[in-house]
């Protein structure tokens, strides 16, 4: 009998549990924690309790591994938002109209998640899920893995046979030193660090507006030698929101009440902070900062046959990209294809890991590029770093340096293409065909360049579309404007001042002339 065991039972291990159990006569699938009852965050996600999306590529791959998924999730109270037509975004370049494209997210707590996956995945009794179990170490050699040693709810460890062994264990995989116990040599790992930290609580909205806004994104800013600070607001189930507030060093944002709150005002744009006031929280600010976008290079190293490494355990970019679950999605899509292509047997294991890091490449790429065009300034020592520039690390060498994206130096734009990038930046704002791009790659449904040509000739050379000001970008959103109109009205009567806070609008000139 032929037999796959996973380790590690959150989205990836599950997806690929589920996937392998077409494959192999028996699936094992080991889990350190217990899971939760219902749909409540699980003691060994670090994440559980943040912000957690599916971009449009993610929620196409597990409704493909698992039929009927999405619905499922959204009939439980999950949200679908289409970018940026449902989705209000204030970029660092002015606010996107409203337009409809192919690309969307599906926002819900990741207990909702991970609890309608594991149902459908592991209802069947396919896999057969070993909970409250520690996995310690690989057994074989550097040839061919025959198996994991694992420790179950503190007994004395035992060796489980395995055909294959699939590490879905996250951020903390082990899998690195376990090869080398074995003689299987290093891992190359590159870790860039992003200078960011966020913190994330959830609200109880008011119910006329719980689920009738927009997906809210206030993006940072460009004021150089300040630190980079924004804030997301989802909606998701049972009429709540989730705020994750975000910034770089020295403009971490605050974990206390006040200091969240203080923090949320004084971003771009009250938006965020004005819904917050209208909502109840529930339960207190929990921070998060392990933001490195981390790679380790398995398909670059000389793995033993019958051992792969899936989703956060192999590459894991800063959560804030919001892609960890769809790509986790789309690699056990490609497992399913390369197993149906080779079987479970000697010529799955040549190329399996380099087919899994391909799914992985352009959320990889599009990370570190992101990331390194953000600049920050470390609090207290006047000191300017290039995020994306960040610290190489060569496994079993110790051996740490500092080097570019691609180990290179990095060039700077000269003015001519700055001019470009910023006519383009601003051009994506109005220009569908050109939003459709971009949020096409950012939602993983497309290729990791916009291709529409004749559309980028037209905006570099036409008359630039005018930016919206804060109130207009607003005013797209029926329901939100009628709210912001309706709170303006009631604060008249209170105060000469209504609403004291920051510009509403990067034009306030224009916006008083109105």
């Amino acid at each position: 009998m032929s037999r796959a065991v996973v380790l590690g039972g959150g989205l990836a291990g599950v997806l690929a549990a589920t996937v392998l159990a077409g494959h192999a006569d028996e699936v094992v699938l080991i889990e350190g924690d217990r899971y939760p009852s219902g749909p409540r965050p699980r003691r060994g996600l670090p994440q559980s309790h943040h912000s957690h999306v599916l971009v449009a590529g993610g929620a196409r791959a597990l409704d493909a591994l698992l039929p009927g998924t999405v619905d499922a999730l959204l009939a439980n109270g999950a949200h679908l938002r289409g970018l940026p037509g449902d989705a209000l975004i204030y970029s660092a370049d002015g606010w996107f109209r409203r337009l409809h494209t192919d690309a969307h997210l599906i926002s819900c707590t990741r207990g909702l998640l991970d609890q309608v996956v594991r149902r459908r995945a592991l209802g069947g009794g396919d896999v057969e899920v070993w909970e409250d179990t520690r996995a310690l170490g690989l057994t074989g050699d550097e040839a061919r893995i025959t198996g994991v040693s694992v420790s179950r709810r503190g007994a004395p460890p035992e060796t489980v046979r395995a055909d294959l062994v699939v590490d879905a264990t996250g951020r903390r995989s082990q899998s690195p030193r376990w090869l080398a116990q074995i003689g299987a040599g290093d891992v190359e790992e590159v870790s860039v660090a992003t200078g960011l930290a966020y913190a994330t609580r959830l609200y109880q909205a008011p119910g006329d507006l719980a689920a009738a806004i927009p997906a809210i994104m206030l993006h940072p800013g460009t004021a150089k030698g300040q630190p980079a600070r924004g804030a997301t607001l989802f909606p998701v189930e049972d009429g709540r929101w989730i705020v994750t507030l975000t910034g770089t060093r020295g403009g971490e944002p605050p974990t206390d009440e006040q200091g969240f709150t203080a923090f949320a005002r004084s971003l771009r744009h009250p938006i965020v902070a004005d819904l917050m006031a209208e909502a109840t929280p529930l339960g207190v600010v929990r921070p998060y900062r392990d933001t490195v976008n981390r790679r380790r290079f398995f398909e670059r190293a000389r793995l033993p046959a019958g051992f792969a490494v899936v989703g956060d355990a192999a590459v894991a970019v800063n959560p804030v990209h919001s892609h960890g679950m769809s790509v986790a999605a789309l690699g056990a899509l490609r497992l399913r294809e390369e197993l149906a292509r080779h079987g479970l047997g000697p010529s799955l294991f040549a190329g399996l890991q380099a087919a899994l890091a391909a799914e992985a490449e352009r959320s990889w790429r599009m990370a570190i590029e992101q990331d390194g065009e953000r600049v920050t300034e470390r609090a207290g020592e006047g000191v300017t770093e290039r995020a994306g520039e960040g610290v190489t690390e060569r496994a079993g060498e110790g051996v740490t340096e500092r080097a570019g994206l691609d180990g290179a130096p990095r060039r700077e734009p000269n003015a001519f293409e700055r001019e470009i990038r910023a006519r383009l930046a601003q051009a994506k704002l109005s220009s569908p065909r050109l939003a459709a791009d971009f949020f096409g790659v950012q939602t993983l449904i497309s290729g990791d360049t916009a291709t529409d040509r004749s559309e980028i000739a037209r905006v570099l050379t036409g008359r630039p579309e005018p930016l919206l000001t804060g109130e207009e970008a607003i005013g797209q959103y029926p329901a939100l404007a009628a709210w912001r109109r309706s709170r303006f009205a009631a604060a008249t009567q209170l105060s000469p001042h209504p609403l004291n806070s920051v510009a509403e609008s990067p034009h306030p000139l224009k916006a008083r002339a109105r």
